[in-house]
């Protein structure tokens, strides 16, 4: 069966000892790294968890609303739901596109210094 991963590497990285990982977590740059994670993750996932919990409050308070038809047989309660997938899919593109600009870097220099000691 053929794949397109890459072989694995047949380099051998040095563990960083327990002492080092701790040093590395109190350092300014992984400090850095958790800040650009978290004024990303938390702000959008209380967003969206608030997104959610509106779909599910209007759906069991206000069924008069969340029927009224649109056009069609589509009415908002649909167009709500087919919102919340399309949100989903919006949120992971954009967190993969601002983890590659500016957690991965960050990530990668660390991880590169702590295999190579340096």
């Amino acid at each position: 069966m053929a794949t397109d991963a890459p072989p694995p590497s047949q380099e051998h990285h040095r563990l960083p000892s327990t002492e080092e990982f701790a040093e590395v977590q109190q350092s300014a740059e992984f400090g850095e790294l958790r800040r650009s994670f978290r004024s990303f993750a938390f702000p959008l996932t209380i967003a969206f968890v608030a997104w959610y919990l509106l779909y599910v409050l209007l759906s069991n308070y206000a069924g008069g609303f969340m029927g009224s038809k649109l056009f069609g047989n589509i009415n908002v309660a649909f167009v709500f739901g087919i919102a919340q997938f399309l949100t989903t899919f919006l949120i992971a593109w954009w967190y993969s596109r601002h983890a590659a600009a500016k957690l991965d870097p960050k990530a990668e220099a660390i991880k590169s210094r702590m295999e190579g000691g340096a």
